[in-house]
């Protein structure tokens, strides 16, 4: 792991930041299913200056998801330091989980992001389009490794042509969270 000092974006637009985000990759998680596809997070800003987020994956064909808030860490930094809190298990949350989510990197269009956090344990690279090509996938991935990261670490997320509707699915109550604790 790098001893690197991370930079983080400065001055985050967070209205331009809300809306879907496309995993494209990541580092496994015990917190994501090892086989869940059309991984994707919406972003909701609220009046208060929170986000409320959604994340959603499907696996076998039904839609898991977990709903959670992100708030800065200091409101009085420019940084794009934020902390994200959910409460598990997705069925019935009641213990809260509090995670770091840092901004390393946006694109002047708002369209691709890296995100990570301080241990360098986390990492995804974000875009507002469930397909992106080589060149710009190789690009983001430099840029993580510039900021330290193990790349060799990171897991494509596969994606289907025509992303589902999150209406459209069954929904699994949050079994897939256990399973993904199980390692399944």
């Amino acid at each position: 792991m790098s001893n690197k000092e991370m930079e983080v974006v400065r001055n985050l637009d967070t209205e331009r930041y809300m809306g879907r985000w496309y995993e494209i990759a990541s580092f496994p998680s015990r917190f994501q299913p090892k086989n869940g596809k059309d991984t994707r997070a919406n972003y909701t800003l609220n009046s208060d200056g929170t986000v409320d987020v959604l994340n959603e994956t499907w696996t076998d064909g039904k839609r898991g998801f977990i709903e959670g808030a992100a708030y800065k860490i200091d409101p009085k930094s420019d940084e794009a330091k934020l902390k994200v809190k959910f409460y598990v298990p997705p069925f019935l949350p009641i213990i809260p989980v509090t995670g770091d989510y840092w901004v390393l990197y946006i694109d002047p269009d708002y369209q691709y992001a890296v995100v990570g956090q301080p241990s360098r344990s986390y990492l995804w690279i974000l875009s507002r389009k469930a397909q992106i090509d080589e060149e710009m996938y190789n690009e983001l991935v430099e840029k993580a490794k510039a900021q330290g990261y193990d790349v060799t670490k990171l897991h494509r997320t596969s994606h289907s042509d025509a992303p589902p509707a999150s209406d459209d699915a069954p929904k699994d109550k949050g079994i897939w969270w256990i399973k993904s604790l199980l390692g399944r």
